[in-house]
Protein backbone atom coordinates (compact mmCIF):
# COMPACT_ATOMS: atom_id res chain seq x y z
CA UNK A 1 0.00 0.00 0.00
CA UNK A 2 1.34 3.61 -1.18
CA UNK A 3 1.33 7.04 -0.17
CA UNK A 4 -1.05 7.63 -2.85
CA UNK A 5 -3.13 5.46 -1.63
CA UNK A 6 -4.26 7.35 1.48
CA UNK A 7 -4.24 10.59 -0.32
CA UNK A 8 -7.18 8.72 -2.74
CA UNK A 9 -8.68 7.13 0.72
CA UNK A 10 -8.76 11.11 2.05
CA UNK A 11 -10.04 12.28 -0.99
CA UNK A 12 -12.95 9.63 -0.82
CA UNK A 13 -13.99 10.35 2.09
CA UNK A 14 -14.10 14.32 1.39
CA UNK A 15 -16.21 13.58 -1.83
CA UNK A 16 -18.34 11.33 0.13
CA UNK A 17 -18.46 13.88 3.53
CA UNK A 18 -19.56 16.60 0.69
CA UNK A 19 -22.14 14.58 -1.49
CA UNK A 20 -24.08 12.25 1.70
CA UNK A 21 -25.94 15.59 2.62
CA UNK A 22 -26.57 17.34 -0.45
CA UNK A 23 -28.99 15.95 -2.88
CA UNK A 24 -26.47 15.88 -5.57
CA UNK A 25 -25.75 11.86 -5.45
CA UNK A 26 -22.70 10.33 -3.77
CA UNK A 27 -23.17 7.28 -5.58
CA UNK A 28 -22.78 9.13 -9.01
CA UNK A 29 -19.64 11.28 -7.58
CA UNK A 30 -18.16 7.85 -6.52
CA UNK A 31 -18.63 6.16 -9.85
CA UNK A 32 -16.25 8.79 -11.53
CA UNK A 33 -13.91 9.10 -8.70
CA UNK A 34 -13.34 5.08 -8.90
CA UNK A 35 -12.96 5.80 -12.70
CA UNK A 36 -9.83 8.12 -12.34
CA UNK A 37 -8.41 7.18 -9.29
CA UNK A 38 -7.79 3.17 -8.54
CA UNK A 39 -7.74 2.57 -4.34
CA UNK A 40 -4.93 -0.43 -4.75
CA UNK A 41 -7.48 -2.87 -2.81
CA UNK A 42 -9.72 -5.66 -3.89
CA UNK A 43 -12.93 -5.03 -5.42
CA UNK A 44 -15.24 -6.65 -2.08
CA UNK A 45 -13.61 -4.73 0.14
CA UNK A 46 -13.66 -1.40 -2.21
CA UNK A 47 -17.50 -1.83 -2.21
CA UNK A 48 -17.30 -2.08 1.60
CA UNK A 49 -15.38 1.01 2.07
CA UNK A 50 -17.75 3.04 0.08
CA UNK A 51 -20.72 2.02 2.46
CA UNK A 52 -18.76 1.87 5.58
CA UNK A 53 -17.19 5.42 5.31
CA UNK A 54 -20.65 6.85 5.69
CA UNK A 55 -20.36 5.47 8.97
CA UNK A 56 -18.50 9.12 9.75
CA UNK A 57 -20.66 10.97 7.86
CA UNK A 58 -23.35 9.56 10.60
CA UNK A 59 -20.98 10.62 13.38
CA UNK A 60 -21.45 14.19 12.04
CA UNK A 61 -25.19 14.12 12.36
CA UNK A 62 -25.20 12.28 15.51
CA UNK A 63 -22.84 15.15 17.20
CA UNK A 64 -24.56 18.15 16.00
CA UNK A 65 -27.90 16.72 16.53
CA UNK A 66 -27.45 15.00 19.81
CA UNK A 67 -29.85 17.25 22.04
CA UNK A 68 -32.39 16.07 19.36
CA UNK A 69 -31.68 12.69 18.60
CA UNK A 70 -30.76 11.29 22.45
CA UNK A 71 -34.42 10.17 24.16
CA UNK A 72 -33.26 10.17 27.39
CA UNK A 73 -32.61 12.79 30.09
CA UNK A 74 -34.31 14.84 32.32
CA UNK A 75 -33.08 18.11 31.36
CA UNK A 76 -35.03 20.29 28.64
CA UNK A 77 -37.46 17.27 28.66
CA UNK A 78 -40.54 18.65 27.08
CA UNK A 79 -42.93 15.53 27.29
CA UNK A 80 -41.36 13.31 29.67
CA UNK A 81 -43.02 9.92 30.23
CA UNK A 82 -43.98 10.63 34.17
CA UNK A 83 -43.28 13.08 36.60
CA UNK A 84 -41.29 10.43 39.37
CA UNK A 85 -39.17 7.92 38.64
CA UNK A 86 -37.45 6.81 35.64
CA UNK A 87 -40.28 7.64 33.14
CA UNK A 88 -39.21 11.85 34.12
CA UNK A 89 -35.82 10.85 31.77
CA UNK A 90 -37.61 9.43 28.87
CA UNK A 91 -38.32 12.14 26.12
CA UNK A 92 -41.59 10.95 24.88
CA UNK A 93 -41.14 13.51 21.65
CA UNK A 94 -37.64 12.03 20.72
CA UNK A 95 -39.08 8.83 21.11
CA UNK A 96 -42.32 9.35 18.78
CA UNK A 97 -39.73 11.10 15.98
CA UNK A 98 -37.50 7.42 16.94
CA UNK A 99 -40.71 5.55 15.69
CA UNK A 100 -41.61 7.56 12.80
CA UNK A 101 -37.33 7.44 11.50
CA UNK A 102 -38.17 3.44 11.73
CA UNK A 103 -41.63 3.47 9.82
CA UNK A 104 -39.74 5.45 6.88
CA UNK A 105 -36.84 2.82 7.44
CA UNK A 106 -39.12 -0.27 6.32
CA UNK A 107 -39.53 -0.25 2.31
CA UNK A 108 -35.95 0.43 1.69
CA UNK A 109 -34.84 -1.77 4.41
CA UNK A 110 -37.14 -4.87 3.12
CA UNK A 111 -35.41 -4.64 -0.45
CA UNK A 112 -32.17 -3.97 1.07
CA UNK A 113 -32.14 -7.03 2.95
CA UNK A 114 -33.05 -9.53 -0.39
CA UNK A 115 -32.14 -7.94 -3.39
CA UNK A 116 -28.89 -5.52 -2.34
CA UNK A 117 -26.68 -8.14 -4.08
CA UNK A 118 -28.85 -7.67 -7.17
CA UNK A 119 -29.60 -4.44 -7.54
CA UNK A 120 -25.67 -3.80 -6.94
CA UNK A 121 -24.60 -6.24 -9.74
CA UNK A 122 -27.75 -5.24 -12.23
CA UNK A 123 -28.35 -1.59 -11.69
CA UNK A 124 -25.09 -0.31 -10.39
CA UNK A 125 -23.79 1.05 -13.60
CA UNK A 126 -23.27 4.69 -15.06
CA UNK A 127 -26.81 4.47 -17.52
CA UNK A 128 -28.70 3.90 -14.27
CA UNK A 129 -27.41 6.11 -12.74
CA UNK A 130 -26.43 9.03 -15.05
CA UNK A 131 -30.67 8.27 -15.49
CA UNK A 132 -31.26 9.09 -12.07
CA UNK A 133 -29.21 11.98 -11.73
CA UNK A 134 -30.74 13.74 -14.83
CA UNK A 135 -34.66 12.34 -14.02
CA UNK A 136 -34.78 13.59 -10.18
CA UNK A 137 -32.51 17.52 -11.08
CA UNK A 138 -35.69 17.71 -13.16
CA UNK A 139 -38.50 16.46 -10.62
CA UNK A 140 -36.48 18.82 -8.11
CA UNK A 141 -36.84 21.69 -10.80
CA UNK A 142 -41.06 21.02 -11.59
CA UNK A 143 -41.58 20.70 -7.82
CA UNK A 144 -39.59 24.07 -6.99
CA UNK A 145 -41.59 25.64 -10.23
CA UNK A 146 -44.72 24.86 -9.09
CA UNK A 147 -44.24 25.55 -5.30
CA UNK A 148 -43.29 29.28 -6.71
CA UNK A 149 -46.28 29.44 -9.40
CA UNK A 150 -48.66 28.26 -6.94
CA UNK A 151 -47.10 30.14 -3.99
CA UNK A 152 -47.69 26.99 -1.92
CA UNK A 153 -46.33 27.29 1.84
CA UNK A 154 -45.14 24.90 4.09
CA UNK A 155 -47.93 23.48 6.11
CA UNK A 156 -45.07 21.53 8.24
CA UNK A 157 -42.55 23.30 9.40
CA UNK A 158 -41.26 21.20 13.01
CA UNK A 159 -40.42 17.37 12.91
CA UNK A 160 -43.05 16.52 15.52
CA UNK A 161 -45.56 17.72 13.02
CA UNK A 162 -44.32 14.96 10.74
CA UNK A 163 -47.18 12.11 10.74
CA UNK A 164 -46.25 8.45 10.18
CA UNK A 165 -48.25 8.95 7.21
CA UNK A 166 -46.02 11.29 6.09
CA UNK A 167 -43.20 9.22 7.07
CA UNK A 168 -44.05 6.20 5.21
CA UNK A 169 -44.46 8.22 2.09
CA UNK A 170 -41.05 9.51 2.39
CA UNK A 171 -39.23 6.17 3.23
CA UNK A 172 -41.49 4.83 -0.50
CA UNK A 173 -38.93 7.64 -1.74
CA UNK A 174 -36.24 6.32 -0.28
CA UNK A 175 -36.84 3.55 -1.35
CA UNK A 176 -36.09 4.92 -4.94
CA UNK A 177 -32.63 5.54 -4.05
CA UNK A 178 -32.21 2.00 -2.59
CA UNK A 179 -33.00 0.58 -5.54
CA UNK A 180 -31.60 3.34 -8.35
CA UNK A 181 -28.08 4.47 -7.32
CA UNK A 182 -27.62 7.89 -8.53
CA UNK A 183 -31.43 8.91 -7.41
CA UNK A 184 -29.69 10.43 -4.16
CA UNK A 185 -31.57 9.44 -0.34
CA UNK A 186 -31.32 12.96 0.43
CA UNK A 187 -32.11 13.70 -3.09
CA UNK A 188 -35.58 11.63 -3.15
CA UNK A 189 -36.21 11.98 0.74
CA UNK A 190 -36.33 16.02 0.40
CA UNK A 191 -38.65 15.60 -3.20
CA UNK A 192 -41.03 13.21 -1.23
CA UNK A 193 -41.04 16.10 1.67
CA UNK A 194 -41.63 19.25 -0.21
CA UNK A 195 -44.64 17.34 -1.91
CA UNK A 196 -46.39 16.85 1.46
CA UNK A 197 -45.70 20.78 1.91
CA UNK A 198 -43.02 20.22 4.52
CA UNK A 199 -40.85 23.24 4.91
CA UNK A 200 -36.96 22.73 3.46
CA UNK A 201 -36.03 23.20 6.70
CA UNK A 202 -37.48 20.14 8.29
CA UNK A 203 -37.10 18.04 5.21
CA UNK A 204 -33.26 18.24 5.33
CA UNK A 205 -33.10 17.69 9.25
CA UNK A 206 -35.39 14.90 8.74
CA UNK A 207 -33.38 13.68 6.10
CA UNK A 208 -30.61 13.77 8.15
CA UNK A 209 -32.11 12.16 10.77
CA UNK A 210 -33.31 9.41 8.54
CA UNK A 211 -29.72 8.37 7.60
CA UNK A 212 -28.20 6.99 10.94
CA UNK A 213 -30.21 4.09 11.12
CA UNK A 214 -29.89 3.87 7.17
CA UNK A 215 -26.66 3.90 6.89
CA UNK A 216 -26.25 1.89 10.20
CA UNK A 217 -27.94 -0.97 8.69
CA UNK A 218 -26.23 -0.66 5.35
CA UNK A 219 -22.69 -0.78 7.14
CA UNK A 220 -24.01 -3.38 8.85
CA UNK A 221 -25.01 -5.88 6.38
CA UNK A 222 -21.89 -5.05 4.27
CA UNK A 223 -19.46 -6.15 7.14
CA UNK A 224 -22.03 -9.40 7.94
CA UNK A 225 -21.58 -10.39 3.98
CA UNK A 226 -18.31 -9.22 3.68
CA UNK A 227 -15.90 -12.84 3.26
CA UNK A 228 -12.75 -11.54 2.55
CA UNK A 229 -9.84 -10.92 4.74
CA UNK A 230 -9.06 -6.88 5.79
CA UNK A 231 -5.07 -6.19 6.55
CA UNK A 232 -3.86 -3.29 8.58
CA UNK A 233 -3.26 -0.90 5.73
CA UNK A 234 -6.97 -1.75 4.59
CA UNK A 235 -8.47 -0.70 8.24
CA UNK A 236 -5.83 2.52 8.12
CA UNK A 237 -7.81 3.61 4.20
CA UNK A 238 -11.17 2.48 6.28
CA UNK A 239 -10.54 5.21 9.19
CA UNK A 240 -9.35 7.91 6.95
CA UNK A 241 -12.20 7.85 4.74
CA UNK A 242 -14.52 7.50 7.76
CA UNK A 243 -12.53 10.39 10.07
CA UNK A 244 -12.35 12.82 6.67
CA UNK A 245 -16.00 12.31 5.76
CA UNK A 246 -16.90 13.04 9.57
CA UNK A 247 -14.87 16.36 9.53
CA UNK A 248 -16.27 17.18 5.95
CA UNK A 249 -19.34 16.36 7.05
CA UNK A 250 -19.75 19.02 9.93
CA UNK A 251 -19.20 21.55 7.81
CA UNK A 252 -21.27 20.50 5.01
CA UNK A 253 -24.51 20.18 7.33
CA UNK A 254 -24.05 23.49 8.84
CA UNK A 255 -23.54 25.10 5.02
CA UNK A 256 -26.80 23.12 3.45
CA UNK A 257 -29.08 24.19 6.73
CA UNK A 258 -27.67 27.55 6.55
CA UNK A 259 -28.45 27.66 2.75
CA UNK A 260 -32.22 26.56 2.39
CA UNK A 261 -32.98 29.28 4.83
CA UNK A 262 -33.04 31.18 1.72
CA UNK A 263 -32.88 29.50 -1.12
CA UNK A 264 -34.71 26.62 -3.23
CA UNK A 265 -33.26 23.49 -4.38
CA UNK A 266 -32.81 24.26 -8.17
CA UNK A 267 -29.10 25.02 -7.80
CA UNK A 268 -28.18 21.44 -6.89
CA UNK A 269 -30.80 20.36 -9.57
CA UNK A 270 -29.20 22.18 -11.97
CA UNK A 271 -25.89 20.28 -10.71
CA UNK A 272 -27.19 16.83 -10.77
CA UNK A 273 -28.40 17.10 -14.53
CA UNK A 274 -24.67 18.30 -15.81
CA UNK A 275 -23.49 15.73 -13.63
CA UNK A 276 -25.43 12.88 -15.12
CA UNK A 277 -24.62 14.15 -18.90
CA UNK A 278 -21.38 14.11 -17.64
CA UNK A 279 -21.19 10.63 -16.93
CA UNK A 280 -23.56 9.46 -19.97
CA UNK A 281 -21.35 11.25 -21.90
CA UNK A 282 -18.55 9.23 -20.34
CA UNK A 283 -20.28 6.19 -20.09
CA UNK A 284 -20.95 5.97 -23.96
CA UNK A 285 -17.10 7.14 -25.12
CA UNK A 286 -15.80 4.51 -23.01
CA UNK A 287 -14.09 6.68 -20.12
CA UNK A 288 -16.18 4.86 -17.36
CA UNK A 289 -17.13 1.37 -17.07
CA UNK A 290 -20.63 -0.01 -18.07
Amino acid sequence: MSFIDYLIALLFGIVEGITEWLPISSTGHMILLDEFLKLNVSKDFFDLYLVVIQLGAICAVILLYWKELWPFGSKDNKRPLSKEGFGRFVKVDIFQMWFKILVACIPAAIVGVFLDDWLDEHLYNYLVVSLALIVFGIIFIITEKILAEKKIEPEITKISQITYKHALFIGIFQLIAAVFPGSSRSGTTIVGSLMMKISRRCAAKFTFFLAVPVMLGASLLKIVKFKGDVTGAEIVILLIGMISAFFVSLFVIKFMMGYIKKHNFNVFAIYRIVLGLLVLVFGITGLIGA
